[in-house]
């Protein structure tokens, strides 16, 4: 491989839509010349005209020129659409590569495409990083949290780059190379599993108080401001807080109530949910918060309901205001760590699975800022893995077993109450089934294993004795070992 003396440019950025042009801006505000190209070359030309004071860019109008304005190894960032429009890129890209060079996929590809991606680029001698990118626009241009994967190699080129842009906290930067092949992108695929639970939690605790209380949202926006200043800090929080203290400019009314009941969704949360039934880990709070958008988006259904089901409950009794706005900050939090434990969970059989060997506490450290999820307790989940690499359950540890304890009361009445008044709250019920299935001495499923063998000859265990065995229900319900 030889040098270029006219190539110019640390790192490329290909696709210049919002989040790939803030990002690009983003390396050049940290000192590093950046190689753009889009396939509409206009895009390229109103970035340069409008933003390039702020660094230094080489601008392109095509591929074979963007390639070769860049230094060797070359490093390039794809910010394209995942799926078929990522595959053409990279297509058009290779016949100008050379082994060594790095290719960055910075969408939010699924893992499995990722994984066949890297394969199929190591043949060609070429580097291939899944990078999930957390933060929206704003992350993009100030300060995402990345969660790079591929060959370990193609970090020690790219890491500097991709930590110099990174949000840092504490002066750690919220990068940090994940593992091998799809592991970047299947950690950011959870990340925004978890982001779907939270947001679903949310939107029950506020449901929950709007209806008790018969507050306004602004007044409920009040109190998540005042929550965002302890445990429950977070970026989402905080943003809630916003949402509800906002007034629609055309008709006075609060934003939210002018704002339809629907909820839309990419993908991630569906992949996520999926992944999981795969590798046979619980995520019930991600699930229910997943089927809790395509319930808000199912209208003849809801339509259906409306018009014919009946509720058969009573409205929610508030005796204690402040009592009962702690009650669902706790039922909140508690609810909170059982989906950031479960996304753990699933994080640790992927990495098994696939020999990904994902340090999860690092994933913790650098979800701390810049992404969605950043949240004052991401430090706690850091200091558990610090204290336990191998911690089997997040709940379990000293920490978040006594958080959650000391809000278990509050939460199944908080449960109880939205069974009782008829108010949706399937995160929150479905996380506290959960905790009382993880701690129950004894489950209905010795129920299920009798059901599985006597129509299927599944087979069970037996508490008392080693083995498998199976009855002859048909004949005379003699046992045989298996």
């Amino acid at each position: 491989m030889t040098s270029d003396p006219t190539a110019t440019a640390d790192i490329g950025v290909v696709g210049l839509a919002v989040m790939g042009s803030n990002l690009a801006r983003n390396f050049a505000r940290h000192g590093h010349t950046v190689a753009l190209y889009n396939r509409t070359a206009s895009r390229t030309h109103d970035l340069v005209a409008e933003h390039g004071g702020e660094g230094s860019f080489v601008p392109s109008d095509d591929l074979a020129g963007f390639v070769a304005s860049l230094k060797r190894p070359r490093r390039m960032v794809l910010m394209v659409k995942a799926g078929d429009a990522t595959d053409a890129t990279i297509d058009s890209l290779v016949p100008f590569l050379e082994p060594g060079d790095i290719v960055v996929d910075g969408g939010n590809s699924h893992f499995p495409d990722t994984i066949r991606r890297e394969a199929a680029l190591a043949e060609k001698g070429l580097l291939f990083v899944g990078a999930g990118i957390s933060g929206g626009e704003e992350g993009a241009l100030n300060g995402p949290a990345i969660m790079p994967g591929g060959p370990a190699e193609s970090y020690a080129s790219l890491g500097p780059l991709l930590e110099s842009i990174s949000a840092h906290v504490d002066g750690v930067p919220c990068c940090t190379h994940v593992g091998p092949d799809g592991a970047g992108h299947f950690v950011k695929m959870v990340h925004n599993g978890i982001e779907y639970a939270d947001m679903q939690l949310i939107g029950e605790a506020y449901t929950l108080l709007r209806q008790g209380l018969g507050a306004s949202p602004a007044e409920l926006g009040d109190i998540f401001a005042e929550w965002n200043t302890g445990d429950l800090e977070s970026f989402l929080i905080e943003i809630t807080a916003e949402v509800l203290h906002h007034t629609d400019a055309e008709t006075g009314r609060p934003f939210i109530d002018v704002v339809v009941d629907q909820a839309g969704q990419k993908g991630t949360g569906r992949w996520t949910v999926q992944s999981a039934l795969d590798l046979g880990v619980p995520v019930t709070g991600i699930a229910e918060a997943t089927f809790a958008r395509a319930l808000s988006s199912s209208l003849p259904q809801r339509e259906a309901a409306r018009a014919t089901l009946p509720a058969d409950a009573a409205p929610i009794t508030v005796d204690d205001r402040a009592r009962f706005i702690e009650d669902v900050r706790l039922a909140l939090y508690a609810s909170k760590v059982v989906a950031y434990s479960q996304g753990f969970d699933q994080i640790a059989a992927a990495s098994a699975e696939y020999g990904w060997s994902i340090d999860r506490g690092a994933m913790a450290r650098i979800w701390r800022g810049g992404c969605i999820i950043r949240a004052r307790f991401l430090n706690r989940i850091t200091e558990a893995y610090e204290r336990e690499p191998g911690l089997a359950l997040l709940i379990a540890d000293p920490y978040f077993a006594k958080a959650v304890a000391d809000g278990l009361a509050a939460w199944r009445r908080v449960v109880a109450q939205a069974a009782l008044s008829g108010v949706p709250a399937p995160a929150f019920a479905s996380s506290l089934a959960y905790y009382d299935g993880l701690r129950a001495e004894r489950s209905s499923a010795a129920l299920i294993q009798c059901q599985r063998d006597l129509f299927g000859a599944h087979t069970y265990g037996r508490v008392d004795k080693p083995g498998t065995f199976h009855t002859l229900w048909s004949g005379d319900h003699s046992e045989v070992m298996a």
